[in-house]
């Protein structure tokens, strides 16, 4: 199967060989028959370990990256917390975006900081600062989003990706906004790449999981085995879903399976609503207030159209001041006013006081008038209208 909308469908599973059921029935037993003491039937033995829903969905995701193998998790930071568990150790240090999501900072900083792990922001669309951010032999791990989240910056992957490779440290992606429907990093280089699945892979809103690939033949630096006995990091990741208990239960995984089949369409829909929605915003607020890097003035247009093959559904905008920010994600109809993005209905918020609230003060601040928007796939023509009379006002 070579079409990825084919692959969706079809990759990880066959008709039901008891019954023919053309979709793979859920499975929510917690433990399986053996034959005799360590003989399974079909590799199964304890739920934690592995089941059949889990199989099915972490194959379609394996292949629709292009990855070795694919883990799947309770939410998207416990993805994160497990590759990061696998590769890092105290004394180590990452290099992540200056724009990064709130919640992998917060992870980073008040978590992995007290166990001894040392960051440093950089503008992960500058491969130069890239460079100089990172510290030779000790540096292990960099990081990037994009497009980034809430700021749509775009990095060049295959350009950050070989200076990654000559310091010894891993490349790591975070892929939730574009998907592998629109881009796949470990083409370009990447080591590894995360997904928030509660987001545009499962797309309905409906369901909460994270997701790790890991790229072909990659392994840890400095001789580690990440507790298993081999250097493989898709191991040493395996071993931390297994050991750790954080994968995902079967019911959440069932969900994302069956939302991962119309990516491919969903994320084209996104992308043409979202082209639509920043065109509008550019005429009623001006190129520089748009960030969106479908737009030819976005400072990472010609990357992004390069590594991408459209430019997904998420658009941030500066409204000009934090007061009419919020009066205008408090207005909107059509556009509900919460947390999240990918799904199907359109969203909106204030990441300042919400999605990155745990990065005011630092850094990686976001600005105080940034609105961003999770376009969804209703009539584009009814979200036009829902922003520019909430902009009105």
């Amino acid at each position: 199967m070579s079409g990825f909308a084919t692959r969706a469908i079809h990759e990880g599973q066959e008709p039901d060989p008891s019954t023919g059921a053309v979709i793979p029935p859920l499975y929510l037993s917690s433990t399986y028959a053996q034959e005799r003491v360590g003989e399974m039937r079909a590799g199964y033995d304890y739920a934690r370990a592995g089941h059949p829903t889990r199989t099915a969905f972490e194959s379609v995701l394996t292949a629709l990256e292009g990855g070795e193998a694919t883990y799947s998790f309770a939410s998207g930071l416990a993805a994160e917390d497990a590759l990061l568990r696998a590769v890092l150790r105290p004394g180590d240090h990452i290099v992540i975006p200056s724009d990064a999501y709130g919640g992998t900072y917060r992870l980073l900083s008040r978590i992995y900081g007290e166990w001894g792990i040392e960051l440093t922001a950089a503008n992960s669309s500058n491969p130069d600062e890239v460079a100089s951010a990172i510290r030779p032999g000790q540096t292990k791990l960099v990081w990037v989003e994009t497009p980034s989240n809430p700021l749509l910056g775009i990095a060049d992957i295959a350009a950050i990706a070989a200076i990654s490779k000559d310091a010894g440290a891993l490349l790591v992606v975070d892929n939730t906004f574009a998907t592998p429907a629109l881009q796949r990093p470990l083409e370009f280089g990447a080591d590894a790449v995360v997904h928030s699945t509660t987001k545009y892979i499962g797309g309905h809103s409906d369901v909460i999981g994270g997701a790790v690939v890991i790229g072909r033949g990659v392994e840890l630096t400095d001789g580690r085995n990440g507790g298993t006995g081999t250097p493989s990091v898709a191991d040493a990741v395996k071993f931390q879903q297994f050991a750790a208990g954080a994968g995902q239960g079967p019911l959440d995984l069932y969900l994302t399976h069956r939302g991962i089949k119309t990516l491919d369409v969903r994320m084209a829909r996104h992308s043409e609503n979202a082209a639509v929605v920043a065109d509008a915003l550019v005429e009623w607020l001006g190129a520089d207030r748009v960030l969106y890097p479908g737009l030819a003035g976005h400072p990472g247009h010609e990357i992004a159209a390069r590594q991408m093959s459209s430019f997904g559904g998420m658009v941030s905008f500066l409204a000009g001041s934090p007061e009419r920010a919020r009066r205008i994600v408090e207005s909107t109809k059509v556009f509900t006013l919460a947390e999240s993005l990918g799904g199907v209905e359109s969203l909106i918020e204030y990441p300042y006081a919400m999605t990155h609230a745990s990065v005011v003060g630092s850094q990686l601040e976001v600005p105080h008038d940034l609105v961003r928007v999770s376009v969804g796939i209703e009539t584009v023509a009814d979200l036009v209208a829902d922003l520019e009379q909430a902009i009105a006002k």
